[in-house]
């Protein structure tokens, strides 16, 4: 059985007793298979929100530094950046002979120690840098300022956009299907004022959900000697 967006809403669509759609039909679809396919798309939206850092919405960005520039866009589709992984990547010909982990400073401390190196115009007088932060504006940037090219690495974890093609899939694996099908079933039925089964639907969502995080986020932590 496929899995993407027409799939899901079709899967709606049975339980509720409904003609499936097709592919020729699935863009044009008006009415309460309009409320059904937005009712999938909630869903899915609700559960990438229960949770930050859901392993299957884990990516990683690479950035190239421009000489002499301190500051950097954080991805658009990012929800949560660990900025403990930040890293300088290998490059014995920009004279990086082993990868190497960049510490996180505040704000603060950037702007009372190193703020002067935004206005620096010798590229020269940058390094490999050592130190990342955060600024207030959706930026990160680095410490000291760059003079060469270097690769910067890090992981964050995205805010996937809606579905919208009758092709397209989550990024929530296919064994939680029908979590996300228990989830749609409690907008339709909202949307039809069915509220004793919007309330069931409800019930069997929040548990799917609870039993995704159980699945795929609870760890043990071990204490390490430093």
């Amino acid at each position: 059985m496929a899995y993407d967006y027409l799939s899901l809403t079709n899967d709606v669509a049975k339980r509720l007793n409904e003609t499936q759609l097709t592919s020729a039909n699935f863009a044009s679809a008006t009415g309460f298979y309009s409320a059904i396919k937005e009712a999938v798309n909630s869903s899915i939206r609700h559960i990438n929100q229960a949770h930050f850092s859901w392993p299957f919405n884990h990516n990683t960005y690479q950035q190239t530094l421009t000489a002499g520039v301190t500051r950097y866009p954080i991805p658009s589709q990012a929800k949560y950046v660990d900025f403990d992984t930040y890293r300088v990547r290998r490059d014995s010909t920009l004279g990086v002979g082993s990868a190497q982990h960049l510490i996180q400073i505040s704000y603060d401390e950037y702007i009372d120690r190193f703020i002067d190196q935004e206005d620096e115009t010798n590229t020269a007088l940058g390094a490999v840098p050592d130190r990342v932060f955060r600024s207030q504006n959706g930026e990160w940037g680095v410490v000291p300022m760059p003079d060469k090219a270097y690769q910067v690495d890090f992981e964050y974890f995205m805010d996937p956009v809606d579905l919208i093609l009758n092709t397209d899939v989550p990024t929530i694996p296919e064994r939680f299907r029908h979590v996300i099908v228990d989830g749609a079933m409690y907008y339709a039925y909202m949307f039809r004022d069915n509220l004793e089964m919007a309330s069931v639907s409800q019930r069997k969502f929040e548990e799917g959900i609870k039993q995704m995080r159980t699945v795929t986020v609870n760890e043990n932590i071990y204490m390490r000697a430093s």
